[in-house]
Formats: structure tokens, sequence, C-alpha cells
């Protein structure tokens, strides 16, 4: 019997790691996810609409429409992907069940505005600021935390209060660039809007917990990636279109980005990390638990800029991609914060004990 016991706690203890190691790999996938995705909207067509001399878009479709319109055809891509994966594995079937469950209604309210909406905001952030405003978007467990103490009365300890603090204080840090005489003009906004998809995606996770956990993290993902794509293609960007003045427009745009090559190879690559980025999250919340997977998780406040960086300034070569050392430094912090809301330090050197 005991060493039943043993061989149970050791199953346990193995499950447990590697949750721990599939949380982590979310937060290298979102990385990646953000580099390719940035790489896709400076390609082909996306590079005119771009650029001064040769764009006939208005500064408002540069900014809004655009940035809706590669967050939709990056989550659809995503949706096709996880629908493949999901078919593959004889799953696919219990898609509408699910939907029609309460579960999973809560999962396409929590995907309307995690999606369309916070991700729209994430990029269109990132079109003013550049990559610098991926650790203040990881301010979500933060907003997450305080949200679900407004929605579930849930205690806020001192440990997470601390947390809190810190992530509140490397965001400090990064939006003190914005006021320095050589920063971008457009920084400082691009960090306010890019705080958008923090609350965004704190709303959702507040929210999103009932569904995740009753629903089939590959079918959840399938649910969260195709509302939020056809969503952004269907309702967000025709109304910033709507309200640029040619709604017209944003479907002429939508059909020119769809059949050039140049930039939706990338598109394809973006949808890919995409898919890895939200399900290995899913699943390794139900290995290592909601709280350790949430911190693993909150690591590409490090991974998003870093392989920005990579990608698009040390393999393509294009300027501005280099961050200060102060924006490095926050998102270590930020970092640093999320494993405080999240985790008791002191847990898992009891867990170690044991």
């Amino acid at each position: 019997m005991k060493s039943a016991d043993l061989a149970k706690q050791k199953y346990a203890s193995n499950f447990f790691r590697k949750g721990i190691t599939v949380a982590i790999m979310s937060g290298i996938a979102y990385g990646l996810y953000v580099a390719f995705i940035y790489l896709a909207m400076t390609r082909g067509v996306w590079e005119n609409w771009y650029s001064p001399e040769q764009t006939f878009l208005t500064i408002f479709f540069v900014t809004y429409v655009l940035g809706s319109l590669g967050s939709a055809i990056n989550y659809t891509m995503s949706a096709m992907w996880a629908m493949g994966f999901a078919t593959f594995r004889g799953k696919i079937r219990d898609l509408f069940s699910s939907m029609k469950s309460r579960p999973g209604k809560v999962l396409i309210i929590a995907s309307l505005v995690g999606g369309p909406i916070s991700t729209s905001a994430f990029i269109i952030g990132m079109q003013m600021a550049g990559s610098i405003v991926v650790p203040i978007t990881a301010l979500c467990p933060a907003i997450g935390a305080i949200l679900g103490k407004v929605f579930y009365k849930q205690k806020l300890t001192l440990r997470m209060m601390f947390g809190i603090s810190l992530c509140l204080f490397a965001a400090f840090l990064i939006g003190l660039q914005a006021i320095e005489p050589d920063a971008p003009p457009m920084m400082l906004a691009g960090i306010l809007i890019a705080s958008i998809a923090a609350f965004g995606w704190g709303f959702e996770g507040a929210i999103a917990g009932y569904g995740t956990a009753m629903v089939d993290y590959e079918i959840g993902i399938v649910i969260r990636q195709a509302v939020s794509g056809l969503s952004g293609l269907i309702i967000l960007t025709p109304l910033f279109a709507l309200i640029g003045g040619d709604v017209g427009l944003s479907f002429s745009l939508l059909g020119q980005a769809l059949t050039n090559w140049d930039s939706m190879q990338f598109f394809l690559i973006s949808s890919f990390f995409c898919v890895f980025a939200f399900s290995l999250w899913y699943k390794g919340n139900a290995m290592s638990g909601t709280a350790l997977g949430m911190a693993c998780n909150g690591a590409f406040a490090f991974w998003g800029p870093f392989f920005t960086w990579i990608l698009m300034g040390v393999i393509v070569g294009y300027d501005g991609y280099a961050l200060p050392p102060v924006a490095w430094v926050s998102a270590i912090i930020m970092v640093i914060g999320i494993w405080f809301i999240a985790v008791n330090p002191l847990d898992l050197f009891r867990k170690k004990g044991e």
C-alpha cells in the first residue's frame, strides 16, 4: 500500500512539473506569435498601406482599421489551425454541443472581450509604440486579480498586493519612456491603448475560468479563436471603417490582404503559434493549477519583446526594434510581480520538501 501511495505521489508530481513546462511553453509561443504577426503586417500590401509616401489610407484607417484587420485575420486562421487539430484528434464533433452549454456561452463572451477588442488594441498599441507595449499587456494577471476581488469577492493577500505593486511599478517605468525627449510622438498613446488590451485580457481571465474548467481545452481554443476572428472580420473592422467614413473599403482591404502571399505566409506562422499560445495556456492551467499556469504564461512580458527584437531587428534587419535596458528590466519585474500574484513562493519549497 505504501509503495502504491509513493507511486501515486510520484505520478502527481511528474504531472505537476509537466504542467509547469506546458505553461512556460505557452508564454514562449505567445512571444513567437507576437513577433510573426508584427512581421506579417510589414510585408506585401501592408508595407504599402503603412508607407506615408504610397498609402491612400487616412491616418484613422492606418491606425485602427488595419490593426483590427490584422488581428481578425490572425485569429480566423488560428481557428482553422485549431479546427484541424481538433478534427485530427476526433474531438470536433463536440464543438457545437459545447457552444450550446453554459460554459461554452461563457467562453464566447470571454472571446469577444479578449479577442477582437483586446488584440486589436494590442496591435494598434504596438504599431504606435513598438514592442515596448508587450509588458504593459502583461498587466492582465494583476487586473484579473483585482477584478476577481470586485466580481467574486476573492481575497487579495499582502503577497498578491505586493505582486500587483511590482507590476504597476514596472508599467510606470515603461510609461516614463514615453515622456523622454527622444521618444516617438505616438508612444504614450500606444501605451494607453495597449492598456485596454491588458484590461480586456484580465477581464477574460476573470470570467473564463469557469468555461475552461468545463470544456475540453482543444474545443475551448476552437471556440475562442473562431469567435474572436469572425467577430473581428464581420463586426469590429467594418465598424472602425464606418467610423472612418468608408465601410466598403474594409472589405476591399480584406480581399487584398487575403490574396497577398508575401504577408499571408507569415500570418500562417503567427496563427500557428497563436493556437499553441492559448491552448498550451489552457492545458498548463489544467495540469498545474490556474494560478501557477498564469504565472508561467505571464513570462510573455519578456518573450514578446525578445522574439520581436530577434526576428525583426536581428534577422530581418529593421531598425527601431531594440529595446532600452529599462524596458528589459521592467519586463523582468513584471514577470516577478505576476509570480507573486499567482503563487506563494514558499509553497514551491514546501512541495519540494514533501
